[in-house]
C-alpha cells in the first residue's frame, strides 16, 4: 500500500500544532533560553535532531522521563543509546554518590579501574584498557595508536558510519570522494580518510591494496543510518582477512551495540578485532569512553616512552609517548559508575531479558506493519529493532538513503510524542532500555499501531 503524501503532511500539521499548545512551559523557556544559548539549548543536537520545538525535561525514573509540562514519556530512544540502563539505575545513583563522597577525581588511579579494565578484559577478550569521557575521545586515540603503531596515515571507514565529532571521521561520500560533513571543519579534512560501502569486501579490498592504511573503522552493524543495517554472513570474517593480508589494524566501534548482547557483538559474533571502543550506556549516565587492545599494542604504547631517561622534563616525556590522555579522563567517578552499571545493570541476565523485549518489539512491529498492508520490513539487532520503508532490508548507507522518508519520520516522531512515546532519532531506530518491560513495549507497540491507522486511514 502506498501512503498518501497530503494525508502526511496534514496529519503533520495537525501534530506539530498539538505538540506546541500542550507544551507552553517548554515554550516558554525555550523562548527564555534563546536569550543566552545559541537557538536556545546548551548543545546544537537538542534542537538539530527534531524538527518541532525540543520541550525541556524536569526528570527521569525507570524507562520514562517527564517534560517540565507534565508529560510523561517511554523513552524509546534512551538518548541515542546513552540510556540504555535506563534513568537512575539504583546501583549507579549509590555508587556514584558515595564516590562524590570520597572525592570524583584525583588524576590518579583508583582500585575500580582495576575492577572496570578486568571485567571488559573478561567480556571482550582483548586485555589491556584505557578510559576516557566520551567515545568520540577514545576514538581520537585509537586513531593515533594505531597510526604510530603501523607508521601509517591514512583510515578507512564505511559510509553511513558515524565515530564521533573528530575531522577525520565526520566525512559522507560526495561524488564518490570524502567530503566534511558539516560547516567548520577544514577542507582537508578527508586527504587521509577512504570511505567505502558497508558489506562490499571488493571495494574495502580495493581501499586497502596500496598498504598504505594505519586502521580500518567498522561498526559491528551499522545502526545511525535508516536504522540497522546488518552485516553479511562473510563480511567481518572478511574484513579480518583483509587487514591482516594488508597490514592495517581492525578497530570495532561497539559504542552504540555494546548493549546489544553480554560482551557486545565482539563476543556474540566472535569477531576479533586488535581494538574495540566503546562508550554511552557503559557509565549508566555518566560521561565515559573506553577501549581495548591486544596485549601487543599495549606493549607498543608502554614501549614508546622506553628512552625518555628520568632527567628529561615532562615536555619531553609527553612528546615520546603516543599522545592521549585527559585531565578529566578515567576519573574516579565514571569509573565507580562503570564498576557498578557492569557489575548490577549490563549482566548476562539484564542482556538476555532485553534482547527478549526486542524480540517482542520487532515481532510486534511486523504484525502492524501485516495488518495495514504496508510494503514495509522490521530489523532486529537483540534489544534494538525497528522498521523500515521498504519491503526488503538495506544492505548499505546507499539502499538506506534510497528508502529514507523524511517527512514521513517527521510524522511519526511527533505523533508518537503526543501520546507517551519518545521515539527514536531520525535514522536509527527504537530500542528497549534495561528498566523497560513488556508492558512497555506494548504500549510503544499500541501508538505505533494507532500512527500506522492514521496514517492509512
Amino acid at each position: 500500500m502506498t501512503i498518501d503524501r497530503n494525508r502526511i503532511r496534514e496529519l503533520c500539521a495537525r501534530e506539530d500544532a498539538r505538540f506546541i499548545e500542550e507544551r507552553p512551559r517548554s515554550m516558554e523557556l525555550l523562548e527564555k533560553a534563546r536569550t543566552c544559548m545559541p537557538d536556545g539549548v546548551p548543545m546544537a543536537w537538542m534542537v538539530s535532531a527534531y524538527h518541532h520545538a525540543p520541550m525541556f525535561v524536569a526528570e527521569g525514573d525507570g524507562a520514562y522521563f517527564t517534560d517540565v509540562d507534565g508529560h510523561r514519556y517511554l523513552d524509546m530512544n534512551l538518548a541515542d543509546t546513552s540510556m540504555a540502563c535506563g534513568f537512575t539505575p539504583q546501583p549507579v545513583v549509590e555508587a556514584v554518590a558515595a564516590q562524590m563522597r570520597r572525592g570524583s577525581q584525583f588524576l590518579l588511579p583508583t582500585e575500580d579501574a582495576i575492577a572496570v579494565a578486568e571485567e571488559l578484559a573478561g567480556r571482550f577478550g582483548l586485555p589491556r584498557w584505557q578510559f576516557t569521557l566520551a567515545a568520540s575521545s577514545a576514538n581520537t586515540e585509537v586513531l593515533r595508536i594505531a597510526r604510530a603503531a603501523t607508521g601509517r596515515e591514512t583510515i578507512l571507514l564505511f559510509d553511513g558510519k558515524y565515530h564521533g565529532m573528530l575531522d577525520e571521521t565526520l566525512l559522507t561520500l560526495v561524488d564518490g570522494e570524502p567530503r566534511p560533513e558539516g560547516l567548520g571543519l577544514p577542507k582537508e579534512a578527508g586527504r587521509r580518510t577512504r570511505i567505502v560501502q558497508f558489506n562490499d569486501l571488493a571495494a574495502a579490498e580495493a581501499a586497502l591494496s596500496d598498504s598504505a592504511v594505519a586502521c580500518v573503522v567498522v561498526e559491528p552493524a551499522l545502526t545511525n543510518v535508516g536504522g540497522v543495517i546488518s552485516p553479511e554472513p562473510d563480511f567481518h570474517a572478511g574484513l579480518r582477512a583483509l587487514t591482516r593480508r594488508f597490514g592495517s589494524l581492525l578497530i570495532l566501534d561497539e559504542v552504540h551495540t555494546h548493549v546489544c548482547a553480554f560482551g557486545g557483538l565482539t563476543r556474540a559474533w566472535g569477531l576479533e578485532p586488535d581494538i574495540v571502543v566503546l562508550g554511552k550506556a557503559l557509565g549508566g549516565g555518566i560521561p565515559i569512553g573506553a577501549y581495548g587492545m591486544t596485549e601487543e599494542l599495549a606493549r607498543f604504547m608502554e614501549g614508546t616512552a622506553g628512552g625518555e631517561g628520568e632527567a628529561a622534563d615532562w615536555t619531553v616525556r609527553f612528546a615520546m609517548r603516543v599522545a592521549t590522555g585527559g585531565t578529566m579522563f578515567a576519573n574516579a567517578l565514571s569509573l565507580a559508575a562503570a564498576r557498578a552499571t557492569l557489575e548490577h545493570v549490563l549482566t548476562e541476565d539484564g542482556h538476555a531479558r532485553t534482547a527478549a523485549l526486542g524480540e517482542r518489539l520487532a515481532d510486534g512491529i511486523e504484525a502492524a506493519i501485516r495488518r495495514h498492508g504496508l510494503s514495509w520490513s522490521a530489523y532486529r539487532l537483540y534489544c534494538r529493532s525497528g522498521y523500515c520503508f521498504a519491503p526488503k532490508l538495506s544492505r548499505n548507507a546507499l539502499e538506506a538513503q534510497a528508502v529514507a522518508d523524511i517527512p514521513l519520520t517527521n510524522l511519526m516522531r511527533v505523533y508518537m510524542a503526543n501520546r507517551g512515546v519518545w521515539e527514536a532519532l531520525e535514522g536509527e531506530g527504537p530500542a528497549a532500555s534495561f528498566a523497560a518491560t513488556a508492558a512497555d513495549i506494548d504500549l510503544y507497540l499500541d501508538v505505533f499501531e494507532r500512527c500506522l491507522a492514521d496514517l492509512v486511514g
